[in-house]
């Protein structure tokens, strides 16, 4: 990580990343192994990795409330849950690169697909949030467990809490986007955490990386908002198959 052109990289990669993840998810599986790449160890390209989905985060929850769009209290109560398992998550992590685990997300990457071109369609003007009572607890428990995977590795984690957010929770797909990018920040600030205090961290490639993530979650966000849910829906299948090729065939 001595030559400029390395950070220069680093930016580009991160505004796709930024892009990719606020409107759909599974980037990091671009970051990562940009990371490993230049030289990082895979724990430690796991923790730098984290110091830009803060501020991507941070950024694209800046941008879709400028456009008006927020589910507070409701991102905080499941962030929350989410902080707690990602704890957990970050301190058990190890390496799990390999073919096995890469095929098993893949498959899981499918089944996404198919349960989001599958799923009976909901017309937006249809939907009725469901943000309280036995649904908001059901969530809250859901969101511990997903919090566990976000703080192990958080690559694709993207495409869960999107269709979780839609399908219970009831939210139209610009609302479940607006409510991820919430939750996976404050569930990433107690993951950083963690690798910070275990010397995982390399804060100049990630603040570099950060740099161009959060430029690209500020267009993403704000995009996505006047797009709609179609747009967000044909990127995010779009981005699930590209991710269970990648996993499938390119370990």
């Amino acid at each position: 990580m001595e030559e400029w052109y390395h950070y220069a990289l680093l930016i580009g990669v991160g505004f796709v990343v930024g892009f990719i993840n606020t409107v759909a998810g599974g980037a990091s599986l671009i970051s990562l192994p940009v990371l490993i790449f230049l030289g990082l160890p895979p724990a430690v390209a796991n923790g730098t990795n984290r110091v830009a989905i803060v501020l991507q985060t941070a950024i694209a929850v800046a941008g879709f409330k400028s456009k008006g769009v927020s589910t507070f209290p409701f991102n905080v109560y499941l962030g929350i849950s989410a902080l707690l398992g990602s704890v957990l998550g970050a301190y058990i992590a190890v390496d799990i690169k390999g073919e096995t685990f890469n095929r098993i997300l893949a498959i899981i990457m499918v089944v996404v697909v198919l349960i989001i071109v599958f799923k009976p369609k909901m017309k937006i003007e249809e939907l009725q949030e469901r943000l309280s009572g036995k649904y908001l607890w059901l969530s809250v428990i859901a969101f511990f467990f997903i919090g566990i995977y976000g703080g192990f590795i958080n690559a694709g984690i993207g495409f869960v809490i999107i269709l979780f957010l839609h399908y219970v929770n009831r939210l139209s797909l610009v609302r479940a986007n607006a409510t991820k990018v919430a939750i996976v920040f404050i569930y990433t600030l107690a993951a950083l955490a963690v690798f910070v205090l275990n010397d995982k961290v390399i804060w100049k490639v990630g603040l570099v990386l950060a740099l161009g993530n959060g430029l690209g979650a500020w267009f993403s966000s704000r995009i996505s908002v006047s797009k709609g849910d179609g747009y967000i829906k044909i990127f995010l299948v779009g981005m699930v198959i590209v991710m269970a090729i990648k996993l499938w065939f390119f370990n």
